[in-house]
């Protein structure tokens, strides 16, 4: 079954659909674009150059993928946006290519990008990822796979927001996220296990444990924090060991609990800031 193009859609010559894709009234779809098969353009979005998509996206009404960065810094160079399977994009949803020649926005499988999320020039998504209405992401920042970001939330550019973490609606992301965590506020503070997304995660009683252990751990700030990492690497979990991976390669320090800090948690150095906050 070949692709469906509405009369009133703009498509490329230099564009590939696949098979059994549908394109509604209005869309653009630019030169230089690849969609995958059974996907699902919806009435004026736009696809715009260089974006790679596999199969079974959902791009709603009026979304736009793969737009120029707001970035400063970028001069017309040859970027791209690269997407998996299987993602939604609602109405009004923004996702920017990169900044450097070469250099790819990318996000992976199954994710949920509600009403108005944004997607800057090189962040990376990993998959089963829930971005909620309005959130918005600045530049290179990275998110794992299974996080959820509520409604209205902000987020500063090159922060990491880890694993299975859920970060609560309107809250001001300025450091990296914690795998497996809850934070709120703004400031964001962890208010401690994300457990709901655990157990909906399929994480046993045992592993949930473990994970409770190595937060009373790394949140104890009477020893230096190499130690605590050290002690937490005791604890025989795969989920454990990633998470002290997470905090020994954060570059901007992480968000920690309400009224408390981690010692020593601080990376050097702020990042270079771009225009896209």
């Amino acid at each position: 079954m070949s692709a469906t193009v509405h009369l009133t859609a703009v498509v490329s010559p230099g564009a590939e659909l696949g098979e059994g894709t549908d394109v509604g009234p209005y869309a653009v779809i630019e030169n230089d674009v690849v969609i995958g098969s059974r996907s699902r353009i919806g009435s004026h979005a736009v696809i715009r150059e260089f974006t790679r998509m596999a199969s079974d996206n959902h791009v709603f009404e009026h979304a736009v993928i793969g737009g120029t960065p707001q970035d400063f810094a970028y001069h017309g160079a040859r970027s791209s946006v690269r997407i998996g399977s299987g993602n939604l994009f609602r109405e009004g949803v923004t996702v920017h290519r990169a900044t450097t020649p070469g250099g790819e926005t990318a996000i992976g499988d199954n994710n949920y990008l509600m009403v108005n999320a944004h997607v800057a020039h090189d962040c990376v998504l990993g998959d089963n990822i829930v971005l909620a209405n309005n959130v918005t992401l600045a530049g290179h920042v990275t998110i794992e796979d299974r996080a959820f970001l509520s409604g209205g939330v902000g987020v500063h550019q090159f922060v990491r927001l880890g694993a299975h973490s859920m970060t609560g609606g309107h809250s001001k992301i300025t450091q990296d996220v914690l795998p497996y965590a809850l934070v709120d506020g703004a400031p964001a503070r962890v208010r401690g296990l994300n457990l709901v997304g655990l157990r909906r995660g399929g994480f046993s009683s045992s592993e949930i444990s473990d994970l409770k252990r190595a937060f009373r751990i790394l949140f104890d700030a009477g020893s230096p924090l190499a130690r605590r990492l050290s002690d937490m690497e005791e604890i025989p979990s795969p989920h454990v060991s990633h998470l002290v991976t997470f905090v020994r390669n954060s570059k901007r320090s992480f968000h920690v609990r309400k009224n408390g800090r981690v010692t020593g948690s601080r990376a050097p150095g702020a990042r270079p800031e771009s225009a896209d906050h």
